[in-house]
């Protein structure tokens, strides 16, 4: 009879993922630490950056979008009257959840195959690292949200919605946990996953409601657009932060089941090839 495998040298395979959070949270919060000031180490900026970046995307996209080729957006009380500062603020809003999930999705691929002595010499939680970066990419867009509320709040746009913006996010969040587990591990084993994943980011971005509103589609592709992940996350903040609308909770509780299935799908996945990564690095 062969001796029962040790769960320190499966790694995560042999850890439910609930459990692995509770027993290395303090390992995952430094790792979180490190995956966000280890990106501006060595720049003037340090962490400017990380307001500088979404504004200066925002000047840009909302001169192109809403002068060069303006978008029409539905006619919302206290939004319209604003004008371009209107159209900037929503298509903030659609680029900062947009952000964040491009930067994981953008970043997972490559996760595993960049730390190979986490892999080879160390006896490590694996499945932290897809979680650290998506901790990094979270601290970002929590810092993005920061500067539209702040916006909003001067212009006395705030909505007592706003309050709702973490239970908005976490089905998104929930998924793309599942996502960066997926493409972690795939990547290990298709090194393409990189590039495609890029072009993926791309399509997302011009087919979600973030540069036009969904009503702008005709109706028969409207519902062709719900399929986009982004849709549903992008419609909600917005209608929260800024345009003070009812929350579509029957779309986002589908959301939710959906996304629970894809961090099941992807944990899975990580946990089943875990043991091959050595080979594949």
């Amino acid at each position: 009879m062969s001796p029962r495998p040790d769960p320190a040298r499966l790694g995560t395979a042999a850890l439910h993922w609930p459990t692995l959070l509770r027993s290395r949270w303090a390992l995952l919060r430094q790792l979180l630490v490190r995956e966000v000031l280890g990106r501006y180490r060595g720049s003037w900026l340090g962490l400017g950056w990380t307001l500088l970046t979404p504004l200066l995307m925002l000047l840009i996209y909302a001169f192109v979008f809403g002068v060069v080729l303006p978008a029409r957006w539905p006619a919302v009380p206290g939004v319209a009257e604003l004008g371009l500062l209107g159209f900037a603020l929503t298509l903030f809003a659609g680029l900062i959840v947009f952000n964040l999930f491009a930067e994981v999705l953008g970043r997972a691929p490559t996760l595993i195959t960049s730390q190979p002595n986490y892999v080879k010499k160390v006896v490590f939680p694996l499945a932290l690292l897809p979680l650290a970066a998506l901790g990094a990419a979270l601290f970002h867009a929590l810092v993005s949200f920061g500067v539209l509320l702040a916006v909003l709040g001067l212009l006395g746009l705030w909505h007592w919605q706003a309050l709702l913006l973490p239970l908005l996010l976490a089905p998104m969040l929930l998924a793309l946990a599942g996502l960066a587990w997926l493409l972690a591990a795939l990547g290990v084993f298709v090194r393409d996953t990189a590039q495609f994943m890029g072009m993926v980011t791309t399509a997302l971005l011009f087919m979600s409601p973030i540069f036009y509103p969904l009503s702008a589609l005709p109706p028969a592709m409207q519902p062709w657009l719900l399929l986009n992940p982004l849709t549903l996350p992008v419609e909600a903040v917005r209608a929260a932060l800024i345009w003070g609308t009812p929350l579509p909770w029957g779309a986002l509780g589908w959301y939710t089941l959906v996304a629970a299935a894809v961090a099941v799908l992807g944990w899975t996945f990580f946990a089943r090839t875990r043991p091959g990564f050595a080979d594949g690095v």
